[in-house]
């Protein structure tokens, strides 16, 4: 059931996690309010986990091939080399 899945990530919703869990259900606006979508327009929500929705942030995807792409970028950043040894001078 597509309903039970997040719409960010496509892994299951565990809707009986604590609101804190990090794969925590969460309603998501698709069009950020932000860039002008309706706050309650059930055709612009969407469920996903609680990290997937603050990963997106307001940001706008037209696509999940986007939204993943994104992903790809940010994690090779993080990972790219060791940021405690990282100093500006």
């Amino acid at each position: 059931m597509a309903e039970n899945y997040c719409a960010i990530c496509g892994q299951y919703v565990d809707k009986t996690l604590d609101q804190y869990d990090p794969m925590s259900a969460q309603v998501d606006h698709i069009i950020p309010i932000s860039k002008g979508g309706h706050p309650s327009d059930i055709a612009n929500l969407q469920l996903t986990h609680r990290v997937c929705n603050l990963k997106k942030s307001d940001k706008l995807y037209m696509d999940k091939k986007n939204l993943a792409e994104e992903n790809k970028k940010e994690n090779a950043l993080r990972w790219s080399q060791n940021w405690i040894d990282y100093r500006c001078v």
